[in-house]
């Protein structure tokens, strides 16, 4: 069985890896029986070529609160809040096909029903959503793009902010961490310039934080994570 290919749009640069170490069987049997129920339809161009807005209760079932997490890694943090928070609906963009796998493995063992699972870029997501129907958004240790000609590529730029400025509700919180400093740098520049005002910042987590392997990578390494807590202008 060779490893799933999934389909990606090819109107759009993306930048990074899709593919990883080679899955595990168990990973492969995640994707091909889990994934087409957990992702939400209308997303990909082939599905919605003329980019109509979708409607968040059908992905649900009900008009509960959606928030949205960009880049979801290995899925730790999603399934947490998931568990945590049953009463809202959480969809997770990621497009590196081993970190898709890993998170429907824990949402297996987790047995949370409030998920939604996109394989792919988060801004196919927020060109569809409508706008203000997001109360709660997560960006966790995301791709740093060290290089300084390559800063352009990181989430942090209007490229992606103004979109997702669009799809928040008035007084929605936007959570970013991170363990490159100028990452949040960058961060505090370009985020209040898309529509969001800083509520704080430092080296303690949110009270329902879960320390992520990427984030534990990190402590192993010595560099210190940094959360930063933004609210979306007009609430």
């Amino acid at each position: 069985m060779t490893d799933p290919v999934l389909p990606q749009p090819e109107w759009r640069n993306f930048y990074g890896r899709r593919h990883g170490k080679t899955l595990r069987p168990s990973q492969k049997t995640y994707l091909s029986e889990d994934l087409a129920t957990l992702r939400p339809s209308g997303v990909a161009r082939e599905e919605n070529p003329d980019r109509l807005p979708i409607d968040p209760a059908a992905i649900f079932g009900d008009a509960r609160p959606v928030w949205l997490e960009v880049g979801f890694g290995g899925g730790e943090h999603m399934v947490h809040m998931a568990a945590r928070y049953p009463q809202v609906g959480i969809i997770g963009c990621e497009p590196f096909v081993n970190g898709v796998a890993m998170l429907l493995g824990k949402i297996r063992t987790a047995g949370v029903e409030n998920l939604a699972v996109y394989p792919g870029d988060a801004r196919d997501v927020m060109e569809v959503l409508p706008a203000a129907s997001v109360a709660r958004a997560f960006l966790n240790y995301p791709d740093p793009w060290p290089k300084r000609r390559h800063h352009r590529r990181r989430f942090v730029t209007a490229e992606h902010l103004d979109p997702l400025a669009r799809v928040m509700a008035p007084g929605a919180e936007f959570r970013v961490a991170t363990d490159i400093p100028d990452y949040v740098r960058q961060t505090l520049e370009e985020v209040p310039r898309a529509g969001f005002r800083l509520e704080a910042e430092g080296g303690t987590p949110w009270p329902d934080w879960i320390s992520t392997r990427y984030e534990q990578k990190a402590l192993r390494e010595g560099r210190v994570p940094h959360y930063l807590t933004f609210r979306r202008d007009g609430g």
